[in-house]
């Protein structure tokens, strides 16, 4: 069988996803926002610069009193806070195939595309600095590209953690798949702190209030 033009077979995506995303309940999923650390799993990623996704999500559940769960394609626990429900997911599927797990929970899930938000680090940026986005491209960060290509969007948003330094990084690879520096880690509750708030606003206040509030600091 002759196989589809290439830009007819992109649009079947495009609208076989938005089927997907029908909601079931459009109150409900109004109130629901998918959050997406991306990390590596294995204790020896544990606190390292690329696993700073996990990191933030464990703040604020750990905050939250929440406990993680063994789920399908990730850890899960669900934080609720004034009537909105925060499905938090750690992926298990390793950094370069985040995607699949965003796919199959906010699907799971019925959560509409702009109620997500992935966390994820940034070597760009300094140390600490939060920058959230409603869209962007992956700048060649692998767990980015992956969810990109899942979702078939670049129109998702994110919240990306400043790792970066002063200093010009020659093995970028060891240096984001190192643990914090010890200047680093006294600051890291305080950051940690500062992106589950900013978190909680995306979802109750909006991505726009989130951006205006929490950008730069």
């Amino acid at each position: 069988m002759a196989s589809k033009p290439h830009a007819f077979f992109i649009l079947d995506l495009m609208f076989s996803f938005k089927r997907l995303f029908s909601k079931k309940n459009p109150v409900l999923a109004m109130k629901k926002f998918l959050i997406v650390g991306l990390g590596n799993v294995g204790e020896k990623y544990d606190n390292t610069r690329h696993n700073v996704g996990f990191s933030i999500l464990d703040r604020l559940a750990e905050k939250s009193e929440c406990v993680w769960e063994s789920r399908k394609l990730a850890s899960y626990t669900l934080v609720k806070k004034k009537g909105k429900q925060f499905v938090l997911i750690k992926p298990t599927t390793f950094m370069n195939r985040s995607g699949k797990a965003v796919r199959y929970w906010a699907l799971k899930e019925n959560i509409p595309l702009e109620n997500i938000l992935i966390l994820t680090d940034e070597i760009h940026l300094p140390f600490g600095t939060i920058r959230m986005k409603g869209k962007g491209s992956p700048a060649g960060h692998n767990g980015l590209k992956d969810i990109e290509s899942q979702l078939n969007t670049p129109n998702y948003a994110r919240l990306r953690f400043g790792i970066g330094q002063e200093q010009k990084v020659f093995d970028q690879v060891k240096f984001v798949l190192d643990p914090w520096d010890r200047e680093e880690e006294k600051l890291m509750q305080e950051r940690l702190e500062l992106c589950s708030e900013a978190i909680l606003s995306f979802g109750l206040e909006g991505l726009a209030t989130a951006m205006n509030r929490f950008n730069g600091k």
